[in-house]
């Protein structure tokens, strides 16, 4: 996409930006301090150097969110395994879920998938300890929809190339569009 073109993008969604609407703390902070970080990562000089500005951006977002939570298991479906390892050394970052479903309690994870691969039984698996990121949303929102009105999804962003859902039960319902 040219400069032209995301400037335009970009002056369409300003009343989306930085975590504009959000009443609660806790997702204004995530909205500011994760989704929308401005300031330089640590490890933002030794990962996807050789990247397109889409990759890498969805790339760095996937890095802070591994940094935030810090989980034990990293299912990534998309291939970003550099970002992931570099935002969460002591993970385990696998290419599948089996490894999710073998606990006996369930661990933090991340998953990272495509809409393709979002099914019912993958959102079944997913805990209260679990945060999802689907991919390409403005493509297929049927299947980003479907997410939204999981029983189990209680938070959940629209970041227009990607949503993150969270299965917080102590949390009300609640989805944001946000300019990423």
């Amino acid at each position: 996409m040219n400069r032209v073109t995301r400037a335009f993008v970009w002056l369409s969604r300003i009343h989306r930006c930085r975590g504009f609407g959000i009443q609660s703390p806790t997702d204004y902070s995530f909205v500011r301090d994760v989704v929308n970080e401005q300031r330089p990562y640590y490890a933002y000089g030794e990962v996807g150097l050789a990247d397109d500005w889409l990759r890498r951006k969805l790339g760095r977002l996937y890095l802070r969110l591994a940094n935030y939570m810090q989980p034990d298991i990293i299912a990534d479906l998309a291939g970003y395994a550099d970002y992931l390892s570099a935002g969460c050394r002591k993970a385990s970052i696998v290419n599948d879920l089996t490894p999710l479903t073998s606990h006996l309690s369930p661990p933090t994870s991340l998953i990272i998938a495509h809409s393709d691969d979002v099914t019912p039984t993958l959102l079944s698996q997913c805990g209260e300890k679990t945060m999802l990121v689907v991919e390409d949303i403005g493509h297929h929102k049927e299947q980003w929809h479907e997410v939204e009105q999981w029983p189990a999804v209680t938070v959940a962003f629209d970041l227009y190339y990607c949503g993150i859902a969270t299965f917080n039960p102590q949390r009300a319902k609640q989805h944001y569009i946000v300019n990423f």
